[in-house]
């Protein structure tokens, strides 16, 4: 069976411990002040969308999607479990956002993930869907922490 992509109103202790097991991982690889990733409250703000995605009944990761203006998305809490790497988890989430992206007429996403091995797949997998490097966006400082990346959408 495939990875089935659902918006998700976090209201879940699942999808709870899920955000709670990415804010967790993000700031073990972090140096302390440089974790961007948003908390359950931040998830639920205004211009989020936030999905989970499923295999057999499973919840096996989750990504969403905040408009930053409209014509920009920022690609925020992407996440797959451990038991379902290389699953096609991630692939599908960001196939969503990418949709959905282009649905609300955005021409471009932007991300920001870290730096270091923890996060040379998540540069890699973002890199082999069209992604660029790019500069600091918004209120994000630019630092070694950090890496831009952004894709266009036609």
């Amino acid at each position: 069976m495939g990875v089935e992509v659902r918006p998700d109103d976090l209201t879940s202790a699942e999808v709870q411990s899920l955000i709670a097991e990415h804010l967790s991982g993000m700031q073990e690889n972090s140096p302390p002040g440089h974790v961007h990733a948003l908390a359950i409250e931040g998830l639920r703000g205004p211009g989020v969308t936030f999905w989970s995605a499923w295999i057999d009944g499973a919840l096996s990761g989750c990504g969403a999607l905040k408009e930053l203006d409209p014509r920009t998305g920022e690609i925020k809490s992407m996440r797959t479990r451990a038991g379902f790497l290389r699953r096609g988890v991630a692939q599908a989430v960001l196939d969503e956002i990418i949709r959905t992206g282009r649905a609300r007429g955005y021409t471009r996403l932007l991300l920001e993930t870290g730096t270091g091995e923890a996060f040379e797949a998540a540069q890699a997998f973002y890199l082999r869907n069209g992604f660029e490097r790019t500069g600091p966006f918004g209120a994000y400082p630019a630092t070694p922490f950090s890496v831009f990346m952004e894709k266009r959408l036609g």
